[in-house]
C-alpha cells in the first residue's frame, strides 16, 4: 500500500486506539493547560469534549492488520474550542478540520502520527509549530498570527496555506477570521521537498528567498504583499506553472535590477509570461508593466 497514492487505503500500524492512564492523562492535561496562553476575558475556556467529539467523527476504516475499524476524520469547527487535549487519545485521525476557534496551541496533533490533512484557518496560533508528521500532505494554517514558518518540517507535505488575511470582515465572517492575520515577512525555512502548491496571500513578503529547492513547486500564490524584487526566483523552480503578484510592488523596478536567471519573468501585457525555464508558466498580477517597450524587446518580451 503507498501512503501517497492512495488516501483512502492508508493503514496505520497500530492496532487500537491506546489511552494512557487515567492519573497520568490528568496531571499532563493539567500541566498543558498552565502552559497554555491566557485568553481573554470574553472568552470562556472551551475545551474539546467527548460529546463533541461523536457529533464530529465519521469515515469509518480499518486500522492496522485490518482487524480493527477507527473513524479517521474529525470536523470540529466554529465551536470556541480554546484546547484540544482530548485529540491526544485518537491516534488513527487522518482527516482534522479545527478551523474558525480560538486555538493557540495545536501540540495534541503530535500524537496523530497518521494525519494527511488538517485545516485549522482562522484561529489564534502565533506558530505553526509541530513535530514531524510523515503522512502529512495538505496543511492549511490561514488567517492567524503566525510570523514565521518554524516547525513546518513534514516531508509528504504537497499542499501548504499561510495566507494572512486583512481588510473588513463580511456580514457573516466571524470576527476571528479577519481581525488578525499572518504577517509572514520572509520566506526562509520552508524546506518542503514534496510542495506543490504554496499560498502566502496577504503577508508582509517583500521578496521570495530560500524556495530554490522547491523544484516541485507549481503554484506560488503571493497576492497583496510587498513584493518588489524578482531576485528570489530560481531557473531551479522549473515545475513552476502559476504564479499571483496581484497587487503588490512587483512591477516598480529597473532592468539592471533583474537577475539574469529570473530575466524572462517581467510581466507582458495579459497578465502572463511564459521563462524558458518554466515553459507553463502563467504569471498574473493586476498593474500595468512599468518597463518601456525597448527594454522589454531587449529582454525577449
Amino acid at each position: 500500500m503507498s501512503d501517497e497514492d492512495d488516501l483512502e487505503d492508508f493503514e496505520p500500524d497500530q492496532d487500537d486506539f491506546e489511552k494512557e492512564e487515567d492519573e497520568k492523562e490528568t496531571e499532563e492535561e493539567e500541566d498543558y493547560r498552565k502552559e497554555g496562553e491566557e485568553f481573554p476575558e470574553e472568552w470562556l475556556r472551551t475545551p474539546l469534549t467527548e460529546d463533541m467529539m461523536k457529533e464530529g467523527l465519521s469515515l469509518l476504516c480499518k486500522t492496522g492488520s485490518g482487524l480493527a475499524h477507527a473513524y479517521v476524520k474529525l470536523e470540529v469547527k466554529e465551536r470556541d474550542l480554546t484546547d484540544i487535549y482530548l485529540l491526544r487519545s485518537y491516534i488513527h485521525l487522518r482527516y482534522v478540520d479545527v478551523s474558525e476557534n480560538h486555538l493557540t496551541d495545536l501540540s495534541p496533533l503530535n500524537h496523530l502520527t497518521h494525519l494527511l490533512w488538517l485545516k485549522a484557518d482562522g484561529n489564534r496560533l502565533q506558530s505553526a509549530q509541530l513535530n514531524e508528521l510523515p503522512y502529512l500532505q495538505t496543511a492549511s494554517f490561514a488567517y492567524n498570527q503566525i510570523t514565521d514558518t518554524e516547525g513546518i518540517s513534514h516531508p509528504r507535505l504537497g499542499r501548504l496555506n499561510l495566507k494572512g488575511g486583512s481588510g473588513p470582515p463580511e456580514a457573516d465572517q466571524p470576527a476571528h477570521k479577519w481581525s488578525f492575520g499572518n504577517q509572514l515577512e520572509s520566506t526562509l525555512g520552508i524546506n518542503l521537498p514534496k510542495l506543490k502548491n504554496l499560498y502566502l496571500a496577504q503577508n508582509l513578503l517583500k521578496k521570495v528567498e530560500g524556495l530554490e529547492n522547491l523544484s516541485n513547486l507549481t503554484t506560488l500564490h503571493l497576492r497583496d504583499n510587498q513584493i518588489d524584487t524578482l531576485s528570489g526566483f530560481s531557473k531551479e523552480m522549473k515545475s513552476l506553472q502559476y504564479l499571483n503578484l496581484r497587487r503588490s510592488k512587483m512591477l516598480a523596478f529597473r532592468p539592471d535590477q533583474i537577475p539574469r536567471e529570473a530575466s524572462t519573468f517581467i510581466p507582458a501585457p495579459g497578465g502572463q509570461r511564459m521563462p524558458l525555464f518554466a515553459p507553463k508558466l502563467e504569471i498574473h498580477h493586476s498593474l500595468r508593466p512599468r518597463i518601456p517597450l525597448l527594454w522589454a524587446a531587449e529582454w525577449g518580451a
